[in-house]
């Protein structure tokens, strides 16, 4: 059993990813899974290779000298607190270590916003994540994925289980996704928010 001095962490992680978003080739492209696209995206940077585990999608990596475990909880949005608790209740990881990444139809298509903690903005996947954790205080990355357009009847739940459009540069958004996570990780968040808010 080891003993921690005060301030000492109980962790062997720098950071906890998780990604939201629903499982299925059918989603894969779907805005609502760029959470996922994010975090595959860190994984294909950083040599991560994904496993079964904690109702989810598993891979830990390296970025530098620091430790990062990647989740994709494959638990449906409404559901990933039960995925994302289990792994940081076995990581040991303290709420404010543990970053998800979603998306966000407030913001415009390819807007990021980073912040720690905050309201859950009536978005299912982040209920379900500060329910489970017992708190709202985790860093979240807020991915802009836009509201339908004028003249588009699609409900917002429709729009976000949908494709994003041709115009939109979705690997350019994912790229900056995992750059803001990087930037979290090696700078912190003051310095990250500065260049991704």
């Amino acid at each position: 059993m080891r003993l921690f001095r005060r301030g000492e962490r109980a962790s062997t992680l720098d950071l906890f990813v998780a990604g939201l978003g629903n499982p299925g080739r059918e989603h894969g492209r779907d805005r609502h899974n760029v959470g996922w696209m994010a975090v595959d995206e860190l994984a294909r940077r950083h040599g991560g290779t994904f496993r079964a585990k904690f109702s989810g999608r598993l891979a830990e990596v390296r970025v530098g000298e620091r430790r990062v475990a990647l989740l994709e909880p494959e638990t449906y949005m409404n559901d990933s607190g039960r995925s994302i608790a289990a792994a940081v209740r076995f990581f040991k990881v303290a709420p404010a270590d543990v970053l998800v990444v979603h998306d966000e139809v407030d913001l415009e298509v390819g807007r990021l916003q980073l912040r720690l903690g905050g309201g859950l903005g009536g978005h299912n996947g982040l209920r379900s994540v500060a329910q489970a954790l017992g708190t709202q205080e985790f860093a979240r990355l807020r991915v802009g994925v836009g509201r339908p357009g004028r003249g588009d009847r699609r409900s917002v739940a429709d729009y976000v289980l949908s494709p994003f459009d041709d115009v939109d540069d979705v690997a350019g958004i994912v790229a900056r996704s995992a750059d803001a996570a990087e930037a979290l990780l090696v700078d912190g968040l003051s310095e990250a928010q500065q260049r991704f808010n």
